[in-house]
């Protein structure tokens, strides 16, 4: 039964901004959500790029809760007195009570006010709580699942916080509560158990089951309508979590997901359809002139190839300046990131550059964190021989420039012969020896806990791809977080972005796909799937993909096999582009970002907000949805310039003339030009879907209309030969 979407991702046709008939004086927001101050996963991005938009919004009647984590409080939070009373009273309140609650502004931007709970201090009422929720609920937490109990103590103490709040407030406030994840969920749960008057949230990023039943190899979107999900939760003993999960979703006035196609995925694993779809966004920092990004792509590039020159030591035969830089990132899921097929389609690729004897070389860097023990030994030596032959070759130019300046300063051309002496050369040719190599660079660049059966070293040695001279495609795996104090690759993950060329993730399971966004807004091209939330979002609304630089990999109608030969056959498409080809690329990629940018996509909570006011408060908010009417939708049209790839730029007729390949390699391309037909193109990127008549407090209301899409997405399904090793 397909999913029906009142507001949803259906077409970007241009809709007004919300009124101000929406009176927010008497409503106050709390976002709860374990990331919160505390980078764990992609929620943390959400939460703290959406910060500034809802602040702006709410201003101080805004709140996040999240739980106190002393090493990271330390460098995020800056500790404080709240000027709200209310919240004044319920730290003291609580605080002497036992618990421990922090009140502090987060150093980010916008500065939202941040209310941190130390779950640790109240340890000694676990087993209270515990024994509690399962008397209410018939929800059971192992005590060995350390994770399930910090969720019932974040959850118990939420719930606690929410409700001494509307005790002290002298005028009860109209409250929204906003839950990220299952982590938050116990506090939902609690609220609508307890009666609270709050009108409640729930927003999955990636259901529970969803992300376990990928991670075992299980055709799943051809299986989602037929799973035994208590069965299969019990199965993987994370059923009480599955339970928590399911609950918060059943309980909430405004269930929402990042996706389409998590929200189909949601109806069948948590038995309800989402209210709305509000995709992820990120902070887009235009710049002035459309060269800057480039400039700062050629910078980071040139920082890239500094570690190339090391790593690769002994064995730099190939040119760096020919050289394509490919990265895959994020949690380290063989399969569920697509790490498997992406390492069969470089060894597809590398075979097709060697038959076609091209002179490209492809590095691609696996960028995951795994358990290791500290660098690798053989790698650190090959950044130490660099820095030694930049030293040498830089006290030579010292010494030779001397001699030309004191040979001019006579008037003398200099004889090159007494230029350098024997000592130069000697200390040359002991620079030279020291780069000497008997070993083939290493893969990995440190040392790995559990080599021998790690999947993605082993998927290389069945490939064999050692980074031997021969082979054009080089492999290097950095099972650490990108860190500017490295000593191996001192760069931030953006800064290493911007100088990659293309960014890969081959997702089978991705319920939004913030890496390949974080790519766009950077202008690098990517490639997705379709069956990532990211993907679908840009297949829906970009005519042409691939001409914008996003790739879209189909995972859901191609078997392995067939994902393997299309993913090589974009990356051998991408490297036979010539410089000229990736730099309008990256121009049209870059202008994408609009699309992905929080001032439009954030129109999206503000609706679910809504809708949960006029749930919970319906005497003073009223949701009247309004008839959809058809619309075809908007769609970026493909650029009329340059192609983008020489794949898409060939010949109708076999053989062409040189004067024909000269044209066609002088076609005139003005960038600007082209930059205003896609502003024209382009329409402004508002809240999409059919909006019903908000009524606030003074009777004022806001209504605004939009177009939907003529007809509902269908069912996920695929057929039969599209099963998952």
């Amino acid at each position: 039964m397909p999913l029906a979407r009142s507001l949803s991702v259906s077409s970007l046709t241009g809709l007004e901004d919300w009124g101000d008939g929406f009176d927010q004086e008497d409503a106050v927001l709390f976002e709860v959500a374990w990331e919160v101050a505390n980078k764990v996963g992609g929620i943390y991005t959400v939460i703290q790029t959406k910060a500034k938009l809802t602040a702006d919004e709410w201003g101080e009647n805004y709140f996040l809760i999240g739980p106190y984590v002393e090493s990271s409080v330390r460098t995020q939070v800056e500790l404080s007195e709240p000027s709200n009373p209310a919240v004044r009273r319920v730290l003291e309140s609580m605080n002497s009570k036992g618990c421990k609650v922090y009140f502090g502004r987060w150093l980010i931007e916008g500065g939202p006010c941040v209310i941190l709970i130390d779950v640790g201090a109240t340890a000694w009422s676990l087993d209270r709580w515990k024994a509690e929720l399962w008397e209410s609920c018939s929800i059971g937490v192992p005590w060995f699942d350390r994770e399930g109990s910090d969720a019932v103590l974040f959850g118990f103490l939420t719930a606690w916080f929410l409700g001494e709040f509307i005790a002290q407030c002298d005028e009860k406030p109209h409250i929204v509560a906003h839950f990220h994840e299952w982590l938050a969920g116990v506090g939902l749960i609690l609220c609508r158990i307890r009666k609270l008057p709050i009108a409640t949230i729930f927003t999955t990023h990636a259901t529970l089951l969803g992300r376990y039943l990928c991670a075992g190899s299980v055709d799943f979107y051809n299986n989602l309508q037929t799973f035994n999900v208590d069965k299969e939760a019990g199965d993987r003993q994370i059923y009480h979590r599955y339970c928590m999960e399911r609950a918060a979703v059943t309980c909430s006035h405004v269930f929402t997901t990042v996706s389409q196609i998590t929200a189909i995925e949601a109806e069948h694993l948590l038995k309800r359809k989402p209210d709305i779809v509000t995709p992820n966004g990120l902070n887009v920092k235009k710049f002035s002139a459309m060269h800057e990004f480039q400039n700062l792509h050629a910078q980071s590039k040139a920082r890239i190839q500094e570690f190339i020159r090391g790593h690769f030591y002994g064995h730099l035969d190939f040119n760096l300046d020919k050289c394509i830089f490919l990265f895959i990132a994020g949690r380290y899921e063989f399969s569920n990131k697509g790490a498997d097929i992406f390492l069969e389609a470089l060894a597809r690729l590398n075979y097709l550059l060697r038959v076609n004897q091209s002179d490209v070389t492809v590095i691609a860097f696996f960028i995951m964190p795994a358990r290791t023990n500290n660098f690798n030994v053989e790698t650190l030596k090959g950044q130490a021989v660099r820095k030694q032959l930049w030293d040498t070759a830089h006290t030579v130019k010292e010494k030779f420039g001397k001699k030309l300046y004191e040979s001019l300063l006579v008037g003398q051309l200099p004889d090159l012969n007494k230029m350098m002496d024997q000592e130069d050369f000697t200390m040359m040719k002991r620079a030279i020896f020291g780069t000497q190599r008997q070993c083939l660079p290493p893969i990995c660049t440190h040392n790995m806990l559990d080599d021998a059966t790690d999947p993605i070293l082993n998927s290389i040695r069945k490939m064999g791809l050692f980074n031997k001279s021969t082979d054009r495609v080089k492999v290097i795996f950095h099972p650490e977080f990108l860190s500017s104090t490295s000593p191996l690759l001192p760069m931030d993950y953006e800064e290493f972005v911007r100088g990659c060329h293309l960014g890969v993730f081959p997702s089978y399971y991705e319920p939004w796909g913030y890496t390949p966004a974080e790519c766009t807004v950077m202008g690098i091209p990517s490639i997705s799937t379709n069956l990532s939330g990211f993907g679908c979002f840009m297949e829906e609304h970009i005519a042409d993909p691939s001409a914008y630089g996003i790739y879209i990999l189909d995972r859901r109608f191609r078997g392995v096999d067939g994902s393997c030969n299309q993913l090589a056959s974009f990356l051998l498409s991408f490297c036979q582009q010539n410089r000229r080809q990736r730099i309008i690329q990256r121009n049209r990629t870059e202008r994408l970002s609009d699309l992905l940018d929080w001032k439009h996509l954030g129109k999206y909570y503000m609706s679910a907000r809504h809708m949960a006011l006029s749930k919970a408060y319906p005497e003073y908010y009223s949701y009247e949805p309004q008839e959809t009417t058809a619309s075809p939708g908007f769609r970026f049209p493909r650029p009329a310039s340059v192609p983008p790839s020489p794949s898409l730029s060939r010949h109708s007729s076999p053989r062409h003339s040189d004067a024909e390949e000269e044209e066609e390699t002088e076609e005139r391309y003005d960038e600007e030009e082209e930059a205003e037909k896609d502003r024209l193109n382009i329409k402004p990127v508002s809240l999409l879907g059919a909006v019903g008549e908000w009524k606030g407090h003074g009777g004022g209301s806001t209504s605004n209309t939009s177009a939907t899409s003529s007809s509902p997405p269908s069912e996920l399904s695929s057929p039969s030969n599209s099963e998952r090793n």
